[in-house]
């Protein structure tokens, strides 16, 4: 069992990292492989709407400058999908959502590829805004036809600053309970 997780933060190894270190280290404990991907650096480009992977059909964009690709190939390795950005403007970063963009027509061009995988999307905020952060991620695994892993309240941590998240028990608590209920869901899907 797999679980892949895409960090879309501008800042490597900041907040967003240290909530998915929290989720895998619960994964980990449950015999769960994990793999983070940092898109930081990477500058992936968004869709430019070409509808090339409709015609070919073979699992790729036909964008092949940047990430994308070698991030969709983890995605179909994986069981489960965690897609994990801070909060900008009210909405996830560019980088997660030409992720989200290209990924997701990509699969929806090769019949819902990534369909019946698990999902859980993570959100890091200063304040406020990450609800709509949280729902842009979960709408990816929906029209995806992947199965949502929910917690014990939802997948957000507080903080600005560079390890600032660290002092939000509560949220580190939520990517506990999280972990536990993906691993969980994870066994009962592969008996």
């Amino acid at each position: 069992m797999k679980v892949v997780a895409f960090n879309g933060s501008a800042r490597k190894n900041g907040n967003t990292a240290m909530m998915i270190a929290a989720l895998f280290k619960e994964l980990e404990k449950e015999g769960v492989e994990t793999e983070m991907v940092q898109l930081a650096g990477e500058h992936p480009h968004g869709c430019i709407a070409c509808y090339q992977c409709f015609k070919n059909k073979n699992g790729r964009c036909i964008v092949d400058l940047d990430c994308i690709n070698n991030c969709i190939e983890k995605m179909l390795a994986a069981d489960a999908i965690v897609l994990a950005s801070p909060t900008y403007f009210a909405d996830v970063s560019t980088e997660m959502k030409a992720l989200i963009d290209r990924a997701g027509m990509t699969s929806r061009a090769n019949g819902d590829m990534f369909k019946r995988k698990l999902g859980a999307a993570i959100v890091t905020q200063r304040r406020g805004g990450g609800i709509h952060a949280f729902d842009t991620m979960n709408h990816f695994f929906t029209i995806g036809q992947m199965i949502i892993v929910g917690s014990s309240y939802w997948n957000i941590g507080f903080g600005r600053e560079k390890g600032e998240v660290a002092d939000d028990k509560e949220g580190l608590n939520v990517m506990c309970d999280l972990g536990k209920n993906m691993a969980w869901l994870l066994r009962k899907l592969h008996k």
